[in-house]
């Protein structure tokens, strides 16, 4: 597969340079004046208006559904296979968020902690907290170093909270590799991903690779088969995985006078990956560890030092506004009721069960969605626009409304929706959750329209041909035709 570039954030993350969540929130939660336009559409002319988009020759072959509805009455504006099931990508995580918001409340926070018994012995007990980095591991050992710790004689990883296969039976295996389809288990620290960088050397020779993480070099067996070409030659890197995890592939070329390429690598051993950082962050603050291992248990254990995430309200952000997968998949298995899960059960399916259960209470139609995971990787969920809406509905009157739209990317502002609806009418009125994947694109939430109500939308389109791009251009305009709304 080709891997895309890798964001700034997630790089940023691996420097140890931390995204200020609340500047998010407080950035989603400021009204943006939206550019002017002498524009309107009345609400009797917005059905042929979208059906001028939809029904060009260029979208003949794929599927359209849509959805338009005011906040605060039953009308519908606009109606197209809203009942129909569509596969929904990151639109997913809209469900899995709300579930979240509602169950757990805005300041539920994810405990790491650490236990030692009367041998000495150290047990870190991970809960799934998917924001935990090198930055809070040194704090948990600069924790331990206060309390007099300058040898551990053995650390133990449990692993245990979260039951069940670390990656979905149905996620796709080029997605699995990659950094958004990171395994998911208790113990999770940056993200479960890798680093790898990408250099130019001298014309013809192969690609000089540099891990973020020095010691991941001698964990893979690496076929190089790149080449570094002449002045301003196009430019593209390919790094597959074999089925057993431990081969890369490495493919491609970059022209000798271009920047470097970065791309991120799942991890195939989320456990290895935690007791490897750790260890070498006890080291860095003077502690020895003689012996790692990853068994679960313990006995009269007490606490010694522990540390949270940040509040439900900031990981929201996170799962949202930059739709991340790992996030929005150890929310699910934190819904989990740790209390009934059986022995066997996937943490997972609880998860599942729970967000069933909960949209059941806030009043949405169940035969109107299935869902197998929290994030949409799965093509397996199934969602339709009607049941997306009502429950973008029902949360913009619940008590919860202002955290839940904070979460949502601002239209020419935040996250996924940063470089879409610039200089346009829906510049900072939008705040809506993208998806995508392939022959998938996706698109629901609000729009804070200035001459008429809010009102609530969902766009999915399956089965497209045509590059996601031209897909969401699409659905752009449509949008910025509800932002011209106004009774007449």
């Amino acid at each position: 597969m080709i891997y895309k570039r890798i964001s700034i954030s997630l790089m940023l993350l691996f420097i140890g340079v931390q995204l200020n969540l609340n500047q998010q929130i407080a950035q989603a939660q400021t009204p943006v004046t939206p550019a002017t336009t002498t524009k309107y559409t009345c609400p009797a002319q917005l059905e042929s208006s979208i059906d001028a988009v939809i029904n060009r020759p260029l979208f003949k072959r794929m599927r359209w559904g849509i959805l338009v509805k005011p906040l605060s009455s039953p009308q519908t504006l606009y109606s197209r296979d809203a009942e129909k099931y569509f596969i929904p990508a990151s639109n997913t995580k809209l469900f899995t968020t709300a579930a979240a918001l509602q169950k757990l409340g805005a300041n539920f926070r994810i405990r790491t902690s650490i236990y030692q018994d009367s041998e000495g012995i150290l047990r870190v007990v991970g809960r799934g907290d998917p924001s935990l980095k090198n930055a809070q591991l040194t704090i948990l050992a600069k924790q331990l170093y206060q309390q007099g710790i300058r040898q551990v004689n053995q650390l133990i990883a449990d692993d245990s909270y979260f039951q069940g296969e670390v990656v979905h039976s149905s996620w796709q295996w080029e997605d699995v590799q990659a950094y958004y389809g990171a395994p998911i288990n208790s113990l999770i620290v940056n993200e479960n991903a890798s680093i790898l960088k990408f250099l130019p050397q001298n014309i013809g020779q192969p690609l000089q690779l540099q891990w973020a993480e020095p010691t991941e070099a001698y964990r893979w067996k690496i076929e190089n088969n790149s080449v570094t070409t002449q002045e301003n030659e196009p430019g593209f890197v390919e790094v597959n995985r074999d089925l057993k995890g431990q081969i890369l592939r490495i493919k491609g070329q970059l022209a000798v006078n271009s920047q470097p390429e970065i791309t991120a690598l799942a991890v195939f051993d989320p456990i290895d990956n935690f007791l490897r950082n750790f260890r070498l962050t006890l080291a860095t603050e003077g502690i020895n560890v003689k012996q790692t291992s990853n068994l679960n248990g313990g006995k009269n254990e007490k606490e010694i030092a522990a540390i949270e995430s940040p509040p439900l309200s900031e990981l929201l952000v996170e799962t949202n506004v930059n739709s991340n997968n790992l996030y929005a998949e150890a929310l699910l298995r934190n819904l989990a009721d740790k209390q009934t899960l059986t022995k066997n059960q996937p943490t997972a399916d609880a998860g599942l069960q729970a967000i069933n259960t909960i949209l059941n209470q806030l009043g949405i139609e169940p035969n109107s969605y299935i869902l197998v995971d929290g994030s949409g990787l799965s093509r397996k969920n199934l969602i339709s626009p009607e049941a997306l809406v009502q429950l973008l509905q029902i949360m913009a009157k619940s008590s919860q409304a202002e955290v839940f739209r904070a979460s949502l990317p601002v239209a020419g502002i935040s996250g996924t929706l940063k470089n879409r609806f610039l200089n346009t009418s829906a510049q900072g009125i939008v705040q809506a959750k993208t998806g995508t994947m392939m022959g998938v694109v996706s698109l629901s939430g609000y729009v804070n329209i200035p001459h008429y109500e809010p009102v609530a939308f969902s766009i999915m389109v399956n089965q497209s041909e045509q590059p996601p791009s031209v897909v969401r251009k699409a659905m752009d305009e449509i949008v910025v035709l509800l932002t011209q709304l106004k009774r007449c």
